[in-house]
């Protein structure tokens, strides 16, 4: 039997910026140099696959300071989502699956497997 959950509208909103501020991240370090610090490129092929690297230029002040900006909210967020009271009300399997529940809720899916 498949359980539907109330989240409060906070842990939603929570959840939610949560799912924003991961994925703007993640677009962000991709669209940045591999290396935060100015670097030669290399090209190793020693171990099980080769790796290459072109040259960094390495990360501006203003894209470091994006990049800290995004992880500090992410890591705000995370401890908000996690440590919410809601939780306190649910135990064992029910907690477990209200948690992925809510991972997919902005999916508009909201029932436990």
């Amino acid at each position: 039997m498949a359980a539907t959950y109330d989240f409060p509208s906070d842990l939603r909103a929570g959840q939610e910026e949560l799912h924003q501020v991961r994925a703007e991240l993640s677009a962000l370090l991709k669209r940045l140099p591999w290396s935060v610090e100015p670097l030669d490129g290399f090209s190793d092929d020693n171990g099980w696959r080769k790796i290459e690297r072109p040259a960094s230029p390495g990360w501006t002040e203003d894209e470091q300071a994006e990049v800290e900006k995004l992880r500090r909210r992410e890591h705000e967020l995370a401890v908000f989502v996690s440590t919410h009271r809601y939780w306190a009300e649910l135990t064992g399997s029910d907690r477990v699956y209200a948690r992925s529940a809510l991972k997919r809720a902005h999916e508009g899916a909201e029932e436990s497997p």
